[in-house]
């Protein structure tokens, strides 16, 4: 499993100690073929791998994903290796790890007491210095540090020393070889003194990149939060003018006349109460989708109340992810639609007052945790719920 890991690795720009750089490229994995799989809810990209014996980094890079985290109806491809081939030889003083959630290089680094550059370079495979995949293989150097590779097709022990110019004799005894010979291609070999930098570097850089992506998104998050802040105060600014020009033409009139409240001017209530907010509308990341709604946490169960009167128009679960939802229809083409409910409290065409409940928090369709996603539409288009709340 773990040397498959490092077979579909890209080629890696390695430096020896203290020899010059050289050039390591991992051959293929011998394949026997792919399992077509279709998410169902529930499932995780460590039990699924774990379901057909594979390492779960096999089927992210077989199926081109970017994360491990899988969405329902998803399709996967599940590489199969042979079932007969006996396992990789993995050298002694090498510990496979299976990595956890929340695990980190770093985490994993102290709880061992070896370096950074010591894990990568026994795992040139490696993505990323901060994500590592759950249910995935670490080897942990903790005896002697160095370059961990697979045996390439048609080599020898005494070729993969010869390469990185190092003595058949020492790494054979690191590796506790009495006959080079016994090793097979795809068997791990410990290569003393050598490390992964230019692998390390890129990854560092990689990390500093993703960095000051946060940096820059959450840097924008704060400009529309004080942008919308700014637009409140003018719009409760223009209100109460509005209210007091109102007020001296009723005075004047015989007539009383009756004040329309828009959305705007906070027609709305809030859907739920004892939330946070833990998602913004508008463009989330330069590689993630629009978020058209804003996300509020609470615990699950919580009731969900209608934010304003109107007429439930669709009660029931959706095909595009929002699970189990509802859409009030307000009039004047105003639509609320609240999502991922654990349960639903409300018929299609049933009229609904503001603060009736109409549902309740829970983590059903696309979603990674209790919450509601709330959205307003005006014509069909979604607007920032916040524009319209008080």
């Amino acid at each position: 499993m773990s040397c498959s890991a490092l077979a579909l690795a890209k080629p890696l720009i390695l430096s020896p100690l203290p020899l010059p750089e050289a050039t390591v490229e991992v051959g293929q994995a011998a394949k026997k073929g792919w399992v077509v799989y279709e998410v169902r809810p529930g499932d995780t990209l460590a039990g699924v791998a774990a379901r057909y014996g594979v390492d779960p980094r096999h089927i992210m890079w077989s199926s081109g994903l970017k994360t491990d985290r899988l969405q329902v109806g998803q399709r996967l491809l599940i590489p199969l290796v042979a079932q007969e081939d006996r396992a990789p030889r993995v050298p002694p003083g090498v510990e496979a790890y299976r990595v956890r959630p929340g695990d980190t290089l770093q985490s994993v680094a102290s709880r061992y007491g070896v370096s950074v550059l010591d894990l990568v370079s026994a795992n040139p495979s490696l993505e990323s210095l901060d994500r590592l995949v759950a249910g995935s293989v670490l080897y942990i150097p903790k005896k002697v540090k160095g370059l961990v590779v697979a045996l390439p097709e048609g080599q020898t022990l005494v070729d993969l020393a010869a390469r990185f110019g190092l003595s058949p004799v020492e790494v054979a005894r690191v590796n506790g070889l009495a006959n080079p010979a016994e090793l097979k291609a795809g068997d791990l070999v410990l290569l003393p003194g050598i490390q992964a930098k230019t692998t390390y570097q890129r990854l560092l850089a990689k990390q500093e990149a993703e960095r000051q992506a946060r940096l820059e998104a959450e840097r924008r998050r704060q400009e529309e939060l004080r942008r919308l802040a700014e637009e409140r105060r003018r719009q409760q600014a223009l209100a109460q003018g509005a209210r007091q020009a109102q007020a001296q033409t009723q005075r004047a009139s015989v007539k009383p006349q009756v004040r329309r409240v828009s959305y705007q001017e906070g027609g709305m209530r809030w859907p739920l109460s004892g939330f946070r907010i833990t998602t913004y509308f508008g463009q989330r990341g330069a590689f993630q989708r629009y978020h058209t709604g804003i996300d509020l946490a609470a615990p699950y169960g919580t009731p969900i109340v209608a934010a304003k009167a109107g007429q439930v128009q669709v009660a029931g679960w959706s095909s595009y992810g929002y699970g189990f939802h509802v859409v009030v229809d307000h009039g004047g083409g105003v639509e609320t639609l609240y999502a991922h409910m654990s349960r639903i409290a409300v018929r299609s065409g049933e009229w609904v007052e503001a603060g009736q409940v109409i549902g309740y928090v829970g983590s059903t369709g696309w979603s990674t945790g209790p919450h509601l996603h709330f959205e307003v539409r005006v014509g069909g288009v979604a607007r920032n719920p916040l524009a319209y709340l008080p």
